[in-house]
Formats: structure tokens, sequence, C-alpha cells
């Protein structure tokens, strides 16, 4: 047998490769600069060393996220924190919170992975591959053209198996943990691929080996993938419409409100967004009233929903709510804003594929806009431009530009811009609520068109609270979550549909 063979024989941890095991940079060095360099040093290197272990279901990678941060976790308690000022006082406190949520993330994985893992038994052999790889081990085109036939060969006897535990024997998958394990298998159909376009053509006896052993493993990863989805999720390949979610628990909710620092319980947060929303229903009945509706909310917000601009208009409107929003801010002195942040922001048209995910506009430094194209049907360009009104706009534009997403990126990447590691949700969507907040209570509200276009957001982020906590728990399903935004917000379908497949789905 070749190096190269004996060497694809050994197991991963016999490899020649212990100059990568970490070993965290001598803390008080570093803290002399101050926290902000310990803190940049921590990221760069937790990026590199997953940059390197690049397979997410990799044992080798949870165990050396481990190993990193067990020792930087030693390594911040042996600082004399006592001795920091405020700021990096603040930095330490941070980091060490943001370590802690990366440790129990790392356990969650390891225990969504188990979930999955007797779906996938051919994928230790495709994470050997590409470790191997990442090495720099020779490579044996012989053995390597067994590895790949192997593969295929596990792929096509568990397709059998599984086919005929869910048809003939009624041992069911949960349909999560079936579309959760299609997503593995694409992404490790995506690792195989990388590996062997790394030798391909550049090794000839690989490649006089290889091509077709890789061809049809990677055939049996798609089919496989396809007959995960579709026959024991029960959705199909090309369904883009369908929402599955995968649901975090309990457990891994509560880290994730451990890493915001917030002191609440799910069930707490959402007594609190109930509160909200009366609060809100409230007002929108004082609203109503002004127009001339009574107390019928739903029929004063289809009033305004009709507000909309033409076709073609939808660009001049965002431009002139961005300045009006910047002159109402600035009047009254709320807040001081640099003056290439109100110029330095751009715009761009959101694709109708994009708007079925977002079908309102988003923002940072470009904001997107949703309004119909002549593509769509005809229904879909009235649901749009009913939810992108005029008034529904207004209260979006200030959210997404100044004083909210941009003004908030923009000073966010020119002061303690390595603090970036600790952003989160709340503190990304907390900072535009705030405003939405202090400008209601300032009277940004002109009238009661403008009142139900703020009211319609600080409604939908309370049910944003409630349907989000309600589906990552298993209480709520994704169909109960578009129907709660539709009953309670006042949503059009596509548009609630979009919002809830954004929140529990991605994409």
């Amino acid at each position: 047998m070749t190096l190269s063979g004996a060497l694809l024989l050994l197991p991963l941890s016999l490899l020649p490769h212990d100059d990568l095991y970490y070993t965290p940079p001598d803390l008080t060095e570093l803290v002399a600069l101050g926290m902000r360099d310990v803190v940049s040093r921590y990221n760069t290197d937790l990026r590199t060393l997953r940059r390197w272990w690049d397979v997410s279901v990799s044992p080798q990678r949870r165990q050396r996220e481990r190993e990193f941060l067990d020792t930087w976790d030693a390594s911040l308690d042996a600082l004399e924190f006592e001795s920091f000022d405020i700021d990096d006082r603040i930095d330490w406190l941070l980091l060490k919170n943001r370590i802690g949520y990366e440790r129990r993330r790392v356990s969650s994985s390891q225990h969504k992975w188990e979930e999955t893992r007797e779906l996938l038994p051919f994928a230790e052999r495709i994470v050997e591959m590409q470790e191997a790889r990442r090495l720099l081990a020779p490579i044996d085109g012989a053995r390597a053209a067994e590895q790949l036939h192997s593969v295929r060969t596990m792929i096509e006897e568990l397709r059998k198996r599984v086919k005929a535990e869910h048809e003939e024997e009624g041992i069911e998958v949960p349909r999560l943990v079936a579309n959760r394990a299609a997503s593995q298998v694409r992404s490790l159909r995506e690792t195989l691929g990388r590996w062997y376009r790394y030798y391909s053509g550049y090794d000839p006896m690989f490649s006089w080996w290889c091509k077709r052993p890789y061809e049809r493993a990677d055939q049996a990863l798609k089919s496989y993938t396809t007959f995960l989805r579709e026959t024991i999720a029960g959705v199909d390949e090309d369904d883009k419409d369908t929402i599955l979610g995968d649901p975090i628990g309990k457990d891994a909710l509560n880290s994730e409100l451990e890493l915001e620092l917030v002191p609440y319980t799910a069930k707490e947060l959402v007594a609190i967004a109930k509160k909200e929303l009366a609060w809100c229903d409230a007002e929108m009945k004082k609203a109503a009233g002004e127009l001339g509706f009574g107390d019928d909310w739903r029929a004063a917000q289809e009033h305004v929903k009709t507000l909309h601009v033409v076709p073609g208009e939808q660009p001049e409107l965002i431009r002139m709510l961005a300045r009006e929003a910047v002159d109402f801010l600035e009047s009254r002195r709320l807040l001081t804003i640099p003056p290439f942040a109100k110029n330095a922001w751009r715009m761009e048209m959101m694709s109708p594929e994009r708007q079925k995910l977002t079908p309102y506009f988003t923002g940072g430094e470009v904001i997107s806009v949703s309004f119909p194209t002549d593509t769509m049907d005809h229904a879909d360009k009235l649901m749009s431009m009913r939810g992108n009104n005029v008034h529904f706009s207004r209260a979006t534009v200030h959210h997404e530009l100044i004083p909210g997403h941009h003004l908030q990126q923009f000073m966010n990447s020119r002061y303690r811009a390595y603090r970036s590691l600790f952003s989160t949700p709340f503190w990304g969507e907390g900072w535009a609520l705030y405003w939405e907040m202090l400008l209601w209570d300032q009277g940004f509200g002109k009238s009661p068109e403008d009142c139900i276009g703020m009211l319609f957001w600080r409604k939908h982020r309370c049910a944003r609270i409630i349907f989000s906590l309600g589906f990552q728990l298993g209480d709520m399903t994704p169909d109960e979550c578009i129907d709660f935004l539709i009953e309670r917000v006042g949503h059009e379908r596509a548009n609630a549909t979009a919002e809830v497949r954004r929140s529990v789905q991605g994409g």
C-alpha cells in the first residue's frame, strides 16, 4: 500500500495535525493595550478556526470549538477584572457572556445532530475526506474512488431501508427532523463537491479513478435530499411556499434570552407583548373614530391601505419620507445626525422573488423598496401596493434609515467597531423600535392615517414576539402564526406569509 493509501485509512485523530490544537494568546500582554484587542483576537481566531473546520456536522469541529471556548473562558477568568476601567469591564463581561452562549450553542448543535445522524451514516466518511484534504494528506486515486463508491452504496441501501420503514412498518420520522436532515445532506453534497474540485484536473490519477464514482455519489446525495424532503418530510423539492422551520425549543430559547441579558422568561415576554397589543388596539380605535369609522379599526386600516402611490412613484415617496424624518428629528433636537450619514444611504428596488420573503422595506445603508413589478400576478400587485401604502411606508422609512437601521449601522461601523461581535437581534431591532415609540410620543403621527400606519407596525412588533416565541416553543404552527398576523394586525395574507417565513425559516 502506498503512503497516501495508508494515510487515508488512519483515523483522523491520528493524522499529523497536532499543530492545529489551539493555544490562546497571552491575554495579559493583549489586555495591556485594552480589552478591545482581546475581543478582536477572540473573534478573529474563532472565525479562522471555523473556516478551517468548515463542515458543520463534523465531530472534530465541535470538539475544537469546545477546546477553543474552554481555553478562552479560563484565560478571561485569570485576568484581573478589578484593575480594569469601565470600558474594559464592559468588554470583559460582553465577551464572557458571548463565550457562554457559544458553548451552549455547540451543545445544542450536538443534540440536533443526534436527532438526524441515523439518517446520515455516510456523513462521517465525507467529513473525513474533506478534513484529510484540509490537512494536505496525500491522495490515492484508487482509494478515493473506493470511498466515493462506498458513499453511494451506503446512500442507496439507506434509502431502501428508510423507505421500507416509512411505507411498510409505519415508522415515522418527524417532518422537521427529515427536513433538517435534507438540509444537512445538501450541505454535505456541497462539501464533497469542494473536495472533488480540489483534486480534479490537477491530479491525473485522481481524475482517472474518481470522475465517474464522484458523479454517481453526487447524484445519490442529490436524490437522497429529494427523497428526505418529498417522501419523508412531505414537501415537494420545488415547493417554495410551504413553511416548516425548525423550532429551537425551550432550552435553546432560554440560551438566546441569556445572551441578550433579557431578565424575562418567554412567558413573561408574551404577557408584556399582549399588554402592549391591547394598548395599540385602543389607540387604533381612537384613530378610527377620527376618520369616521367608529371603533372599527379594521375598516379604518383598510381605508389607509388604499392610500398608495401609483406604480413608478414609490422611490420618490421614500426620498420625501426620509427627508421628513430627518427634518423632524433635527427641528426638535432629538438627535445629532452626521451630515455624511444623511446622504450616504442608497436605494434599490426589491425583486419579486425576494418580496416573497420580505414584503416590506428592508434597510441599512441600502433601503430595499418593496412595490409591485409588471411580472407579478394581479392579486400580488394589489397586496404589495396595499401593504406598502403611503402611511405604512411613512412609519417604515424612519425605521430603516434615520434614526433607525442606517444611522445605527453608520455609527456602529465608526465607533468601537470591534463590538460588532456582540450584535444581537434585540439590539438591532430594539434601536429602531425605541425610535418608533419615541417618535409616537413626540407627535410624529400628524394625522389619523399617520397614526394608523405607526400603530400597524407597533402591533406587528407585539405580534412578532407572540408568534415567534410561540413557534420556537412548539405552541404555534406556521399556519397559526400567519392567521394570527392577519387577524390581530391586519396583514395581507401574502405579506403575513412572507413575514412568518422570514421569522421562522429564514433564507
